[in-house]
């Protein structure tokens, strides 16, 4: 059975964190260590290739526009078995 490897969060940037946090640093260094933290993150960060884009806007699309004809539909459908239940709200005589 294959072992599932899981990136943590590197065990320097926790030691430093709380390390700073022991030493009860001013507002401005606690700033800077948010800051520092923050592009450690940024830099883990993998953006995907022109055709990977591509393909997940395609699948966005394509889904969005299936959710849009369902809601339409269920919408059209919900309508038209009001009006049938209670008239169409025109007077017959």
């Amino acid at each position: 059975m294959a072992r599932k490897v899981v990136e943590d969060p590197s065990e320097d940037l926790v030691a430093s964190a709380k390390r700073e946090r022991a030493e009860r640093r001013g507002p401005f260094s606690r700033i800077a260590l948010f800051l520092q933290q923050v592009i450690n993150e940024l830099k883990k960060v993998v953006t995907p290739t022109r055709r990977e884009l591509f393909s997940y806007t395609g699948v966005v699309l394509a889904f969005v526009i299936v959710m849009m004809a369902l809601v339409y539909g269920l919408d059209y459908g919900f309508g038209w078995l009001v009006a049938w239940v209670f008239g169409n709200g025109t007077l017959t005589q």
